[in-house]
């Protein structure tokens, strides 16, 4: 039995933004839907500063807003990667249990 392998194509087609998230359209027909809040300069930029893209990243692969010096490849986008700065933010929070400590022993005197 043979499998059916369909060709991707993930350069990008159009780029636009609804109120809470970056959508990017790819070539082979696939739309990618990201949260805006993964992209903070995406997500402080002005409408006409996010308006403002161009296609890059060697062959259609990469989006870059000259304007607030933001790159992202749709690679990236497809596996979920929110920005470096974020996820570091994220990482660098501790939990109540990751931080205790088990008491010291009292030492008996005779």
């Amino acid at each position: 039995m043979g499998t059916l392998a369909l060709k991707t194509d993930e350069r990008v087609e159009a780029v636009y933004f609804t109120r809470d998230a970056l959508v990017v359209d790819l070539m082979d027909g696939r739309t990618i839907s990201v949260p805006l809040l993964w992209y903070p300069k995406l997500l402080k930029a002005t409408v006409k500063q996010r308006s403002l893209w161009e296609i890059c990243g060697g062959g259609g692969y990469g989006i870059h807003w000259p304007e607030i010096d933001e790159d992202l490849s749709t690679e990236g986008l497809l596996r979920g990667a929110p920005a470096p700065s974020l996820k570091k933010a994220g990482s660098q929070k501790s939990s109540p249990s990751t931080t205790r400590r088990r008491p010291k022993a009292k030492s008996k005197t005779n």
